[in-house]
């Protein structure tokens, strides 16, 4: 895994969400060289799916701890 892949890993939600956008302006405002659309797209696709993850991350910890709520008040 290379430093860059490291670092787009470690991202909390909310920062991914900021470099996606930030991204897409560059992109919609044709900032990005044509020979660079290639990495950054790439590297959109994988900030998207890290996002991804963590959103299924937390609907599963926020249904584990609903269970758990609803299991000790039926007891």
């Amino acid at each position: 895994m290379t430093a860059k892949k490291r670092e787009v890993a470690d991202l909390r939600f909310g920062e991914a969400i900021e470099e996606l956008e930030s991204t897409l302006q560059r992109v919609e405002s044709e900032e990005i060289d044509i020979d660079d659309l290639a990495d950054e797209l790439k590297n959109a696709a994988q900030l998207l799916e890290i996002c991804r993850e963590k959103i299924r991350q937390a609907e599963l910890e926020v249904t584990q701890i609903v269970q758990q709520l609803e299991d000790s008040s039926g007891s």
